[in-house]
C-alpha cells in the first residue's frame, strides 16, 4: 500500500467517530464555540427552575443548537445536542418522547427518548448513567418545502405547522404526515393553495382538538409580497386563526409566534414589538409583558411563563418596527403570569435566534448528551454505544 493510499485509509478510518457528527449527519457538529454557550443571569433564574423541578429545552435555530437547562443535580447544568436549524419542540407526556423539527432541506423530524441506564454488556464496565439523558432515537425526513416550524401534541397525535403548505399536518405513528387543517383564506375556485408559502402559518396553541386550537400567521390573504420577502409590509398584518372557524380571531399583530394557553388565556408573542399579548375571544388583545428583543418561544409551569427573545436579523429590520435592533438580546425570561413582571433572565451575549422553549419534568429529563461546560468524549462514546430507552417502562406526566 502506497503512502498516499495508506493516508487516505487512515483518514477514512477516523472519520465519523464523533457521536455528535453521526447524530446530525454533519461532520463539524462536534465543534461548538464556547462563546455560544456563555450565559449571563439576572435574578433567581436557577432557583426558579429548581423549585419548579423542570428542565428547559430550548432551540437556538441559527446556531444549530438544542439546549437543556436544569437544576436536577443541585447545581446549574447546561447541555446540548447539535441539530441543523432546530425549530419546533413538542413533549409527549404520555410516551415520554420529545419531538424536534429540523428546518433545513430536507426537513428532519427527530424523536428523542430519555435514557437512565446502559445495556448490560460485558464490554461496558457499568450500566449506570448520570441523570436522565435525552437521546436521539429516530429521524424522519420530509421535503424541504414542508418548512416545518412549530410542533404540538393535539390529543394523542403530533401536529406541525407546515409553513410551506399554509397548513397544519399530523404525523401518524409510523406513517406519513397528512394535512388536517388550513385557513379558509387559501381556498379559491381551484381549491386550496398548498403550493407556496403565502401566510407564514407558524404557531400552534394546542387545544384538546383542532377546533379548540389556535394558529398564528403573518397575514391572512394571498395578495402582494409574501412573508420572508424584503418588501413584505409586516406591521399590523399578523393574525391569530381560530381552529373552529378557520378565520382570524385576532388581527393587528406583527409577525406573531408561539401561541400558547396560559391558564385559561391565550398568550401570543407579538414578535415585531417585543411583547407578549393576551388575545381575547372578542378579537381584542392586551399587552402582558414587554421584553428586550424579538419575542418567540413560550412555555409555562405553575405561575411562571418562560419567554424567549432574539436579535433582529439585519435584512429584516423592517419586520420589527417596535424594537431597537441594537438593544435586542438573545435570552430567556421568567415572567410572573399574574403580574407580567420579569422575575429573572438568562441571556447569551453571543446568541442569535431562539425559536421554541419546552418545559419537561426534571424527574424525566435533566440533560442532553453533551456537557455544555466540558466535553467528555469517553463518556459520550459509551453512552451512545450502549444507551437503553427508559420511556418504554413508564408513562410520564407533567
Amino acid at each position: 500500500m502506497s503512502d498516499e493510499t495508506d493516508a487516505r485509509f487512515q483518514a477514512d478510518h477516523h472519520a465519523w467517530r464523533d457521536p455528535a457528527s453521526v447524530v446530525a449527519q454533519w461532520q463539524d457538529a462536534g465543534a461548538v464555540e464556547s462563546i455560544l454557550l456563555d450565559a449571563e443571569v439576572t435574578g433567581p433564574w436557577w432557583q426558579i427552575l429548581a423549585e419548579a423541578g423542570v428542565t428547559l429545552l430550548v432551540s437556538r435555530e441559527y446556531e444549530h443548537l438544542l439546549m437543556a437547562l436544569s437544576m436536577a443535580s443541585g447545581a446549574p447544568r447546561v447541555s446540548y445536542l447539535r441539530l441543523p436549524h432546530p425549530s419546533g419542540i413538542a413533549f409527549d407526556a404520555a410516551s415520554g418522547q420529545v419531538h424536534v423539527a429540523s428546518t433545513r432541506n430536507p426537513n428532519v423530524l427527530y424523536t428523542l427518548r430519555p435514557a437512565d441506564r446502559l445495556l448490560p454488556r460485558r464490554d461496558v464496565e457499568s450500566n449506570s448513567v448520570a441523570g436522565r439523558v435525552l437521546m436521539p432515537a429516530s429521524a424522519r425526513f420530509l421535503p424541504g418545502s414542508t418548512y416545518l416550524h412549530d410542533l404540538a401534541m393535539i390529543g394523542a397525535e403530533l401536529h406541525a405547522s407546515a409553513v410551506g403548505e399554509n397548513a397544519i399536518v399530523a404525523f401518524q405513528a409510523g406513517g406519513d404526515s397528512r394535512r388536517v387543517w388550513w385557513p379558509s383564506c387559501i381556498e379559491g375556485a381551484a381549491g386550496a393553495d398548498f403550493g407556496l408559502n403565502h401566510l407564514q402559518l407558524n404557531g400552534i396553541a394546542a387545544g384538546p382538538s383542532l377546533g379548540e386550537s389556535y394558529f398564528t400567521a403573518s397575514k391572512d390573504d394571498l395578495l402582494g409580497a409574501r412573508p420572508g420577502q424584503i418588501d413584505f409590509a409586516a406591521e399590523g398584518r399578523g393574525v391569530v386563526f381560530s381552529g373552529a372557524t378557520r378565520s382570524p380571531m385576532t388581527r393587528g399583530l406583527t409577525r406573531p409566534h408561539s401561541p400558547r394557553f396560559v391558564g385559561g388565556a391565550l398568550w401570543v408573542a407579538n414578535s415585531g414589538f417585543g411583547s407578549i399579548v393576551n388575545c381575547e375571544q372578542d378579537g381584542s388583545s392586551e399587552i402582558v409583558a414587554r421584553l428586550p428583543g424579538w419575542t418567540r418561544g413560550l412555555c409555562t409551569f405553575g405561575d411562571i411563563a418562560i419567554a424567549g427573545t432574539s436579535r433582529i436579523i439585519p435584512r429584516f429590520r423592517a419586520y420589527a418596527p417596535g424594537l431597537d435592533p441594537d438593544r435586542c438580546v438573545c435570552g430567556l425570561h421568567a415572567v410572573d403570569v399574574k403580574t407580567g413582571r420579569i422575575l429573572a433572565s438568562l441571556s447569551w451575549p453571543a446568541g442569535n435566534q431562539i425559536f421554541a422553549i419546552e418545559a419537561v419534568p426534571s424527574s424525566m429529563i435533566d440533560r442532553l448528551p453533551f456537557d455544555g461546560l466540558e466535553r467528555q468524549p469517553d463518556a459520550e462514546r459509551t453512552l451512545f454505544y450502549a444507551w437503553q430507552d427508559a420511556s418504554s417502562d413508564h408513562a410520564w406526566e407533567n
